[in-house]
Protein backbone atom coordinates (compact mmCIF):
# COMPACT_ATOMS: atom_id res chain seq x y z
CA UNK A 1 0.00 0.00 0.00
CA UNK A 2 1.43 3.40 -0.99
CA UNK A 3 1.96 5.85 1.82
CA UNK A 4 1.58 9.59 1.48
CA UNK A 5 5.38 9.88 1.73
CA UNK A 6 5.89 7.40 -1.13
CA UNK A 7 3.37 9.22 -3.36
CA UNK A 8 5.07 12.53 -2.69
CA UNK A 9 8.47 11.11 -3.73
CA UNK A 10 7.02 9.67 -6.97
CA UNK A 11 5.38 12.99 -7.85
CA UNK A 12 8.62 14.89 -7.25
CA UNK A 13 10.55 12.44 -9.48
CA UNK A 14 8.05 12.75 -12.36
CA UNK A 15 8.11 16.52 -12.14
CA UNK A 16 11.94 16.62 -12.31
CA UNK A 17 11.95 14.16 -15.24
CA UNK A 18 9.48 16.29 -17.20
CA UNK A 19 11.53 19.40 -16.56
CA UNK A 20 14.72 17.69 -17.84
CA UNK A 21 13.01 16.60 -21.08
CA UNK A 22 11.76 20.11 -21.74
CA UNK A 23 15.19 21.60 -21.15
CA UNK A 24 16.79 19.12 -23.53
CA UNK A 25 14.34 20.08 -26.29
CA UNK A 26 15.19 23.75 -25.84
CA UNK A 27 18.93 23.06 -26.04
CA UNK A 28 18.57 20.97 -29.20
CA UNK A 29 16.41 23.62 -30.82
CA UNK A 30 18.88 26.34 -29.99
CA UNK A 31 21.79 24.39 -31.49
CA UNK A 32 20.00 23.61 -34.78
CA UNK A 33 21.04 25.94 -37.63
CA UNK A 34 18.14 27.55 -39.54
CA UNK A 35 18.32 27.00 -43.28
CA UNK A 36 17.79 29.54 -46.08
CA UNK A 37 14.27 30.59 -46.87
CA UNK A 38 12.76 28.48 -49.58
CA UNK A 39 11.27 29.86 -52.82
CA UNK A 40 7.89 31.54 -52.68
CA UNK A 41 4.93 29.31 -53.38
CA UNK A 42 2.76 29.61 -56.46
CA UNK A 43 0.02 32.21 -55.88
CA UNK A 44 -3.50 30.76 -55.67
CA UNK A 45 -5.93 31.50 -58.46
CA UNK A 46 -8.06 34.60 -58.00
CA UNK A 47 -11.54 33.77 -56.65
CA UNK A 48 -14.53 34.26 -58.98
CA UNK A 49 -16.27 37.56 -58.53
CA UNK A 50 -19.50 37.20 -56.55
CA UNK A 51 -22.69 37.06 -58.61
CA UNK A 52 -24.96 40.04 -57.94
CA UNK A 53 -28.19 39.02 -56.22
CA UNK A 54 -31.59 39.98 -57.59
CA UNK A 55 -32.86 43.32 -56.33
CA UNK A 56 -35.33 42.58 -53.57
CA UNK A 57 -37.87 44.97 -55.08
CA UNK A 58 -37.51 43.81 -58.69
CA UNK A 59 -40.81 41.96 -58.61
CA UNK A 60 -42.69 44.53 -56.55
CA UNK A 61 -41.93 47.52 -58.75
CA UNK A 62 -43.53 45.89 -61.78
CA UNK A 63 -46.82 46.89 -60.17
CA UNK A 64 -45.87 49.16 -57.27
CA UNK A 65 -44.26 51.81 -59.45
CA UNK A 66 -44.22 55.60 -59.30
CA UNK A 67 -46.96 56.25 -61.86
CA UNK A 68 -49.71 56.49 -59.19
CA UNK A 69 -51.97 54.27 -61.30
CA UNK A 70 -52.38 51.76 -58.50
CA UNK A 71 -53.25 54.49 -56.02
CA UNK A 72 -55.88 55.86 -58.42
CA UNK A 73 -57.54 52.45 -58.75
CA UNK A 74 -57.49 51.88 -54.99
CA UNK A 75 -58.89 55.34 -54.38
CA UNK A 76 -61.72 54.69 -56.82
CA UNK A 77 -62.50 51.33 -55.24
CA UNK A 78 -62.54 52.82 -51.74
CA UNK A 79 -65.43 55.06 -52.85
CA UNK A 80 -67.32 52.25 -54.56
CA UNK A 81 -70.38 50.41 -53.27
CA UNK A 82 -68.28 47.25 -53.24
CA UNK A 83 -66.10 48.83 -50.55
CA UNK A 84 -68.63 50.92 -48.65
CA UNK A 85 -71.98 49.20 -48.98
CA UNK A 86 -71.33 45.54 -49.67
CA UNK A 87 -72.81 44.25 -46.40
CA UNK A 88 -69.79 41.99 -46.03
CA UNK A 89 -70.76 41.18 -42.45
CA UNK A 90 -73.31 38.89 -44.08
CA UNK A 91 -70.89 36.00 -43.97
CA UNK A 92 -73.24 33.03 -43.60
CA UNK A 93 -72.84 30.18 -46.06
CA UNK A 94 -75.60 31.40 -48.39
CA UNK A 95 -74.64 35.10 -48.31
CA UNK A 96 -70.84 34.82 -48.22
CA UNK A 97 -70.35 33.88 -51.90
CA UNK A 98 -71.26 37.42 -52.98
CA UNK A 99 -70.98 39.51 -49.84
CA UNK A 100 -67.44 38.46 -48.86
CA UNK A 101 -64.22 38.31 -50.83
CA UNK A 102 -63.19 34.97 -49.36
CA UNK A 103 -66.57 33.41 -50.11
CA UNK A 104 -66.48 34.67 -53.68
CA UNK A 105 -63.08 33.10 -54.29
CA UNK A 106 -64.20 29.83 -52.70
CA UNK A 107 -67.27 29.30 -54.87
CA UNK A 108 -65.39 30.23 -58.04
CA UNK A 109 -63.37 27.08 -57.40
CA UNK A 110 -66.10 24.86 -55.98
CA UNK A 111 -68.86 25.86 -58.41
CA UNK A 112 -71.30 25.81 -55.49
CA UNK A 113 -73.87 28.46 -54.62
CA UNK A 114 -72.87 28.36 -50.94
CA UNK A 115 -69.64 28.22 -48.96
CA UNK A 116 -68.78 25.19 -46.86
CA UNK A 117 -69.06 27.25 -43.68
CA UNK A 118 -69.44 30.84 -42.51
CA UNK A 119 -66.47 33.04 -43.39
CA UNK A 120 -64.26 34.17 -40.51
CA UNK A 121 -62.86 37.71 -40.66
CA UNK A 122 -64.89 38.55 -43.78
CA UNK A 123 -63.62 41.13 -46.24
CA UNK A 124 -65.62 43.17 -48.76
CA UNK A 125 -65.13 42.54 -52.45
CA UNK A 126 -61.64 43.90 -53.10
CA UNK A 127 -58.54 43.57 -55.30
CA UNK A 128 -58.00 39.95 -54.21
CA UNK A 129 -61.56 39.04 -55.21
CA UNK A 130 -61.17 39.93 -58.87
CA UNK A 131 -57.42 39.72 -59.48
CA UNK A 132 -54.73 37.09 -58.87
CA UNK A 133 -52.88 39.40 -56.50
CA UNK A 134 -49.45 38.26 -55.27
CA UNK A 135 -49.63 34.83 -56.88
CA UNK A 136 -46.62 35.36 -59.16
CA UNK A 137 -45.35 38.85 -58.17
CA UNK A 138 -45.40 39.83 -61.83
CA UNK A 139 -47.91 41.82 -63.91
CA UNK A 140 -49.78 38.51 -64.28
CA UNK A 141 -51.11 39.28 -60.79
CA UNK A 142 -53.55 41.66 -62.51
CA UNK A 143 -55.15 38.75 -64.41
CA UNK A 144 -58.80 38.19 -63.54
CA UNK A 145 -59.68 35.37 -61.18
CA UNK A 146 -62.15 34.20 -63.83
CA UNK A 147 -63.49 35.30 -67.19
CA UNK A 148 -64.98 31.99 -68.30
CA UNK A 149 -68.58 31.73 -69.52
CA UNK A 150 -70.90 30.03 -67.04
CA UNK A 151 -74.48 28.88 -66.53
CA UNK A 152 -76.83 31.28 -64.74
CA UNK A 153 -78.41 29.75 -61.65
CA UNK A 154 -82.07 30.37 -62.32
CA UNK A 155 -82.36 28.68 -65.72
CA UNK A 156 -78.95 27.42 -66.84
CA UNK A 157 -78.62 29.91 -69.69
CA UNK A 158 -75.00 30.63 -70.56
CA UNK A 159 -73.66 34.08 -69.80
CA UNK A 160 -70.71 34.84 -72.07
CA UNK A 161 -69.72 38.49 -72.07
CA UNK A 162 -65.94 38.45 -71.82
CA UNK A 163 -64.43 40.13 -68.79
CA UNK A 164 -67.85 40.85 -67.30
CA UNK A 165 -68.37 37.11 -66.78
CA UNK A 166 -66.82 37.60 -63.37
CA UNK A 167 -69.29 40.37 -62.44
CA UNK A 168 -72.21 38.21 -63.49
CA UNK A 169 -71.39 35.50 -60.95
CA UNK A 170 -72.97 37.71 -58.30
CA UNK A 171 -75.10 40.10 -60.34
CA UNK A 172 -77.68 37.43 -61.20
CA UNK A 173 -81.01 36.35 -59.64
CA UNK A 174 -81.13 33.69 -56.96
CA UNK A 175 -83.55 30.79 -57.38
CA UNK A 176 -86.76 31.56 -55.47
CA UNK A 177 -88.36 28.65 -53.64
CA UNK A 178 -90.95 27.84 -54.81
CA UNK A 179 -90.31 28.93 -58.38
CA UNK A 180 -93.51 29.71 -60.32
CA UNK A 181 -93.74 28.22 -63.81
CA UNK A 182 -95.73 29.75 -66.65
CA UNK A 183 -98.86 27.64 -67.01
CA UNK A 184 -98.06 25.85 -63.77
CA UNK A 185 -100.01 25.50 -60.53
CA UNK A 186 -100.30 27.76 -57.53
CA UNK A 187 -97.31 28.43 -55.27
CA UNK A 188 -97.22 29.08 -51.56
CA UNK A 189 -94.87 31.84 -50.45
CA UNK A 190 -93.82 31.74 -46.80
CA UNK A 191 -91.46 34.73 -46.50
CA UNK A 192 -91.78 38.43 -47.43
CA UNK A 193 -88.17 38.19 -48.69
CA UNK A 194 -89.02 35.55 -51.28
CA UNK A 195 -87.85 36.45 -54.75
CA UNK A 196 -84.85 36.96 -57.01
CA UNK A 197 -82.78 38.92 -54.43
CA UNK A 198 -81.08 42.17 -55.43
CA UNK A 199 -78.77 41.66 -58.39
CA UNK A 200 -80.51 40.58 -61.63
CA UNK A 201 -78.36 42.69 -63.97
CA UNK A 202 -76.67 39.82 -65.83
CA UNK A 203 -80.00 38.20 -66.68
CA UNK A 204 -81.54 41.50 -67.67
CA UNK A 205 -78.59 42.31 -69.91
CA UNK A 206 -78.91 39.14 -71.99
CA UNK A 207 -82.71 38.95 -71.67
CA UNK A 208 -83.41 35.79 -69.72
CA UNK A 209 -84.69 34.57 -66.37
CA UNK A 210 -87.89 36.56 -66.06
CA UNK A 211 -91.33 34.99 -65.66
CA UNK A 212 -91.93 35.10 -69.40
CA UNK A 213 -95.68 35.03 -69.75
CA UNK A 214 -96.98 35.93 -73.20
CA UNK A 215 -94.92 36.37 -76.36
CA UNK A 216 -92.82 38.90 -78.25
CA UNK A 217 -89.66 38.80 -76.16
CA UNK A 218 -86.65 40.45 -77.72
CA UNK A 219 -83.46 42.27 -76.69
CA UNK A 220 -81.98 45.70 -77.17
CA UNK A 221 -78.90 46.30 -79.31
CA UNK A 222 -76.71 46.29 -76.18
CA UNK A 223 -77.12 42.54 -75.72
CA UNK A 224 -75.17 41.75 -78.87
CA UNK A 225 -73.09 44.87 -79.47
CA UNK A 226 -71.50 45.32 -76.04
CA UNK A 227 -68.93 42.53 -76.12
CA UNK A 228 -67.70 42.78 -72.54
CA UNK A 229 -71.01 43.60 -70.94
CA UNK A 230 -70.88 45.55 -67.67
CA UNK A 231 -67.25 46.65 -67.77
CA UNK A 232 -67.47 48.57 -71.05
CA UNK A 233 -69.61 51.26 -69.44
CA UNK A 234 -69.19 50.79 -65.70
CA UNK A 235 -65.37 50.72 -65.91
CA UNK A 236 -64.87 53.27 -68.66
CA UNK A 237 -62.65 56.31 -68.01
CA UNK A 238 -63.14 57.34 -64.40
CA UNK A 239 -64.73 60.62 -63.35
CA UNK A 240 -62.78 61.18 -60.14
CA UNK A 241 -64.09 58.79 -57.53
CA UNK A 242 -67.75 59.06 -58.58
CA UNK A 243 -68.10 57.12 -61.82
CA UNK A 244 -66.22 54.75 -64.09
CA UNK A 245 -62.96 52.99 -63.39
CA UNK A 246 -62.93 51.00 -60.17
CA UNK A 247 -65.85 52.97 -58.75
CA UNK A 248 -68.07 50.94 -61.14
CA UNK A 249 -70.57 53.80 -60.94
CA UNK A 250 -72.52 55.34 -63.81
CA UNK A 251 -73.60 58.69 -62.37
CA UNK A 252 -71.84 61.64 -60.81
CA UNK A 253 -72.70 65.01 -59.37
CA UNK A 254 -71.97 67.93 -61.67
CA UNK A 255 -72.77 71.51 -60.62
CA UNK A 256 -75.53 70.35 -58.32
CA UNK A 257 -77.16 67.91 -60.74
CA UNK A 258 -76.76 64.19 -61.37
CA UNK A 259 -75.18 63.31 -64.69
CA UNK A 260 -74.76 59.96 -66.43
CA UNK A 261 -71.22 59.04 -67.38
CA UNK A 262 -71.08 58.63 -71.16
CA UNK A 263 -67.41 57.67 -71.30
CA UNK A 264 -68.24 54.11 -72.31
CA UNK A 265 -71.05 55.11 -74.68
CA UNK A 266 -69.32 57.45 -77.10
CA UNK A 267 -67.95 54.72 -79.36
CA UNK A 268 -71.54 54.03 -80.46
CA UNK A 269 -73.48 57.16 -79.42
CA UNK A 270 -71.76 60.16 -80.99
CA UNK A 271 -74.32 62.79 -79.92
CA UNK A 272 -74.18 63.32 -76.13
CA UNK A 273 -77.33 65.44 -76.02
CA UNK A 274 -79.31 62.89 -78.00
CA UNK A 275 -78.06 60.07 -75.78
CA UNK A 276 -79.01 61.99 -72.64
CA UNK A 277 -82.54 62.44 -73.96
CA UNK A 278 -82.79 58.76 -74.90
CA UNK A 279 -81.68 57.65 -71.44
CA UNK A 280 -84.21 59.95 -69.77
CA UNK A 281 -87.09 58.93 -72.04
CA UNK A 282 -86.38 55.22 -71.64
CA UNK A 283 -86.24 55.52 -67.86
CA UNK A 284 -89.52 57.45 -67.84
CA UNK A 285 -91.20 54.67 -69.85
CA UNK A 286 -89.85 51.94 -67.57
CA UNK A 287 -90.83 53.85 -64.41
CA UNK A 288 -94.37 54.32 -65.70
CA UNK A 289 -94.76 50.62 -66.42
CA UNK A 290 -93.36 49.74 -62.99
CA UNK A 291 -95.86 52.07 -61.37
CA UNK A 292 -98.73 50.54 -63.35
CA UNK A 293 -97.67 46.99 -62.43
CA UNK A 294 -97.27 47.89 -58.76
CA UNK A 295 -100.83 49.21 -58.66
CA UNK A 296 -102.08 45.91 -60.08
CA UNK A 297 -100.05 43.84 -57.61
CA UNK A 298 -101.19 46.00 -54.68
CA UNK A 299 -104.83 45.61 -55.73
CA UNK A 300 -104.42 41.83 -55.85
CA UNK A 301 -102.76 41.90 -52.45
CA UNK A 302 -99.66 39.96 -53.48
CA UNK A 303 -97.31 42.95 -52.97
CA UNK A 304 -96.95 45.37 -50.06
CA UNK A 305 -95.98 49.04 -50.19
CA UNK A 306 -92.37 48.17 -49.40
CA UNK A 307 -92.15 46.04 -52.58
CA UNK A 308 -92.13 42.76 -50.63
CA UNK A 309 -94.29 39.82 -51.53
CA UNK A 310 -97.14 39.07 -49.13
CA UNK A 311 -96.83 35.47 -47.87
CA UNK A 312 -99.64 33.19 -48.92
CA UNK A 313 -100.87 30.94 -51.70
CA UNK A 314 -100.79 32.69 -55.09
CA UNK A 315 -101.33 31.74 -58.69
CA UNK A 316 -98.24 31.28 -60.84
CA UNK A 317 -99.04 34.53 -62.69
CA UNK A 318 -99.48 36.50 -59.45
CA UNK A 319 -96.20 35.26 -57.95
CA UNK A 320 -94.50 35.63 -61.32
CA UNK A 321 -95.77 39.21 -61.48
CA UNK A 322 -93.91 40.02 -58.26
CA UNK A 323 -90.76 38.42 -59.67
CA UNK A 324 -90.92 40.49 -62.85
CA UNK A 325 -91.69 43.70 -61.00
CA UNK A 326 -88.67 43.29 -58.74
CA UNK A 327 -86.43 42.03 -61.52
CA UNK A 328 -86.87 45.24 -63.51
CA UNK A 329 -86.88 47.46 -60.42
CA UNK A 330 -83.76 45.87 -58.90
CA UNK A 331 -81.93 46.03 -62.24
CA UNK A 332 -81.73 49.76 -61.50
CA UNK A 333 -80.65 50.74 -65.00
CA UNK A 334 -83.90 52.41 -66.01
CA UNK A 335 -83.87 50.30 -69.15
CA UNK A 336 -80.31 51.12 -70.19
CA UNK A 337 -79.20 47.51 -69.85
CA UNK A 338 -81.93 46.01 -72.01
CA UNK A 339 -84.97 48.23 -72.51
CA UNK A 340 -86.63 45.94 -75.06
CA UNK A 341 -86.70 42.95 -72.70
CA UNK A 342 -87.72 45.01 -69.66
CA UNK A 343 -90.61 46.68 -71.48
CA UNK A 344 -92.14 43.51 -72.93
CA UNK A 345 -91.70 41.73 -69.58
CA UNK A 346 -93.68 44.44 -67.78
CA UNK A 347 -96.32 44.87 -70.50
CA UNK A 348 -96.99 41.14 -70.75
CA UNK A 349 -97.19 40.79 -66.96
CA UNK A 350 -99.74 43.59 -66.67
CA UNK A 351 -101.80 42.04 -69.46
CA UNK A 352 -101.71 38.57 -67.86
CA UNK A 353 -102.92 39.93 -64.50
CA UNK A 354 -105.65 42.23 -65.81
CA UNK A 355 -107.23 40.35 -68.68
Amino acid sequence: MLTKKTIKKKFTFLSLFTLLIASAILVISGCTKEGEQGPAGTPGANGENGINGTNGTAGCIQCHDDTQVMFAKINQWEHSTHATGGNFERNSTDCAPCHTSQGFREVLVSGSQVTTEAIDNPNPINCYSCHKVHETYTPADWDLTTSEPFALWINGEIYDKGTSNMCAHCHQPRIPDPLPVVGGGDVTVTSPYWGLHHGPQANMFIGTGGYEVGTGYTNSAHTNSVTNGCVECHMATAYGVQAGGHTFGMTYEYHGSDAVSQAGCVSCHDDPAELKTKIENTKAEIDELLTDLKVVLLDIGVLDEGDHVVPGPWTANQAGGVLNYNMVREDRSGGSHNAAYAIILLENTIAALTN
